[in-house]
């Protein structure tokens, strides 16, 4: 069934899953955060964790600041244009998960969204600042 389905059509949907992927990783991430830091649970302090955590949502604000969308949406629309593909002759996959990623408003609502949220993210560090160990409490 895979190879009926043209290359560029592919990487693109895997694309757009590991987006789909690092979307969720930031907001599910910093839920799980607060939600471990009442509950006290010790591996949201896990320094590497909460590192990757501030840098993937750090690069989001940053790019929009600088008025660049994602690497992976470009990267993405390139290969569905090499494709020859239009919006609506999307696979399922991307159908669904453009849906829930990608909206239609203006740009300053994003900037104001994504800073907000790193703003938070920031605010967690110093709530539950991270630990070089998961066995400190």
């Amino acid at each position: 069934m895979l190879d009926r389905i043209p290359a560029p059509v592919l990487a693109a949907d895997l694309i757009l899953v590991f987006h789909f992927l690092v979307v969720a990783f930031v907001v599910l991430g910093q839920v799980l955060v607060i939600v471990g830091g009442v509950c006290g649970w010790a591996w949201v302090r896990n320094l590497w964790f909460r590192l990757a955590h501030l840098v993937t949502i750090g690069f989001v604000v940053v790019q929009t600041w600088f008025g660049q969308l994602c690497p992976l949406t470009v990267w993405e629309q390139d290969l569905r244009r090499a494709a020859g593909q239009a919006a609506h002759e999307q696979s399922f996959v991307a159908y669904w998960l453009g849906r829930v990623l990608f909206f239609d408003l203006p740009w300053w609502v994003f900037i104001a969204a994504y800073t907000a949220f790193a703003l938070l993210v920031i605010w967690t560090w110093w709530w539950l600042p991270p630990r070089w160990s998961s066995r400190s409490s």
